[in-house]
């Protein structure tokens, strides 16, 4: 598979014409739309773009390969964005894929009711505006497009498939923006379920961008189910096609000079971070958690010869991730490695946070 690879501002066309980062899908009001028994369609007004002088709460519900994620924030132009709530269901899409790589009846129909549940969550809440986009698991699922069709039919939510290049950007938007310009060139991971996003750069909208099939749940399935722990044999493999994916990227990143930091953020980094002896992430975003390579190598081997109960009791890990740990551990392992870094800081904004602020600039612009 070659890698989708994109230099930034180059003025490409992507979503129906729009310049990417400037567009997400929202709700719109559907009084038909068909809704469960004895269930009330939410009714959510997108606000249009112009000033807003204040605060707004904007919503974005995140269809990922492993969780879909509502999150709601309260925002307004030159301030921070505060998060006012977080609903996820972990669905993990990307493990209901059939052989020929279709979502199943099952998968469609609790994607349906959880959208629909989040819709009225985002009603409930009063948010102002909603954004909806789906990522790995639905972008590259044979029906992907039918699904969202029929689930936005269903649900009155209108529902984007968000390329993987964009996906990139707008993480690297977000680490961006709280790491702030003092921070130098940034490098930016973020291994998902189904893909890992790469972004390089000086500025807002980054260099270089790739996004990659290389998400834990995705090489879990291909290269390392049903052994547990896993064979020498299976990791070997899978560590020289991680390396094989990701050195394309670094030769494309290599001549734009040394990066000042480098920033990773996912539940995976994070996990992996918290076993390494990181901070809780109880004690709130603003404490600084760094992953460093000597650390990085320590754990990977560590949980390479766990069984999944084992790793579902190891600080940071839900029993949902267990079993993807792995995997995330030696796209990581592989990742710093040839990227040639010390050591990484975990960044609590991540792609959703980059679609608010995404949002948040086109809603506020005059």
């Amino acid at each position: 598979m070659t890698p989708a690879v994109a230099a930034g501002g180059n003025g490409e066309e992507v979503l129906g014409g729009v310049r990417p980062g400037a567009w997400f899908p929202k709700i719109v009001a559907q009084p038909d739309a068909a809704v469960a028994p004895g269930r009330q369609a939410a009714v959510v007004s997108p606000l249009p773009a112009g000033p807003h002088p204040g605060p707004m709460r904007l919503g974005v519900i995140d269809i990922g390969s492993n969780t879909v994620h509502l999150l709601v924030v309260d925002a307004h132009r030159g301030g921070q964005p505060q998060p006012a709530a977080s609903v996820r269901v972990p669905l993990r899409l990307v493990e209901l894929l059939d052989a020929d790589g279709a979502l199943d009846a099952a998968g469609e129909r609790a994607l349906t009711s959880c959208v629909l549940d989040m819709r009225q969550q985002a009603d409930a809440l009063g948010v102002h505006d909603l954004a909806a986009f789906a990522t790995s698991a639905l972008r590259d699922a044979t029906n992907g497009e039918a699904v969202l069709r029929r689930v936005g039919e269903a649900t009155g939510v209108s529902i984007g498939v968000l390329p993987g290049e964009e996906e990139a950007r707008l993480t690297f938007l977000a680490v961006r923006r709280w790491f702030g310009w003092s921070a130098g060139r940034l490098l930016a991971l973020d291994i998902g379920g189904g893909s890992l996003e790469i972004g390089a750069g000086m500025h807002e909208d980054p260099e270089v961008v790739a996004s990659l099939p290389l998400g834990a749940s995705r090489l879990t399935r291909d290269w390392l189910a049903p052994s547990d722990p896993p064979k020498r044999s299976e990791l070997s493999e899978l560590r020289r096609y991680v390396r094989s994916q990701i050195a394309p990227i670094v030769g494309t990143i290599y001549p734009l000079g040394e990066h000042t930091r480098a920033v990773a953020t996912s539940k995976t980094f994070r996990s992996l971070a918290r076993i390494a002896g990181a901070e809780s992430y109880s004690r709130g975003p603003y404490t600084r958690r760094v992953l460093r390579r000597d650390d990085l190598v320590e754990v990977t081997a560590k949980v390479c010869r766990m069984s999944v109960e084992e790793r579902a009791a190891l600080p940071g890990v839900s029993a949902s991730r267990a079993a993807q740990l792995v995997a995330g551990a030696v796209v990581a392992d592989e990742a710093l490695d040839l990227f040639a870094i010390d050591e990484v800081e975990i960044c609590p904004w991540a792609l959703r946070e980059g679609v608010i602020l995404r949002r948040l600039d086109w809603l506020t612009s005059s």
